[in-house]
């Protein structure tokens, strides 16, 4: 399912440029045009999915391919082996949880933060 007017859409479908960071047949991730850590990039499904909130049964499967790729393409993208290093993942749902393009998508952020040290 595609959405003509969606932004990611249209990144998924080359119509816009981005930085990929991968692609298979069911996700893309591309870097972040403002990154918000030093390695920060977005997955998101090729499947038009406005949000978690309208995720089904039938997309658990998308959702655990998604999770277990996110530590794979950390580390490949620069994130430390945990657990001295890590990532986070963060999945903004709606406007008041943050989501400003409603297409379903995974910030994935990492690398040194030397403010956390202590």
């Amino acid at each position: 399912m595609h959405d003509p007017d969606c932004l990611f859409c249209k990144i998924i479908a080359g119509q816009i440029p981005s930085r990929k960071v991968y692609e298979d047949d069911q996700v893309f991730a591309f870097h972040d045009i403002h990154p918000g850590a030093p390695i920060h990039f977005l997955m998101l499904p090729k499947k038009h999915i406005a949000s978690m909130a309208q995720v089904q049964p039938e997309d658990a499967g998308l959702l655990g391919h998604m999770l277990t790729l996110a530590p794979q393409l950390a580390q490949e993208q620069g994130a430390n082996p945990y657990p001295e290093g890590g990532f986070r993942v963060v999945i903004n749902t709606g406007t008041e949880g943050g989501q400003e393009i409603h297409h379903l998508h995974m910030h994935i952020m990492g690398g040194p933060r030397p403010w956390l040290k202590g």
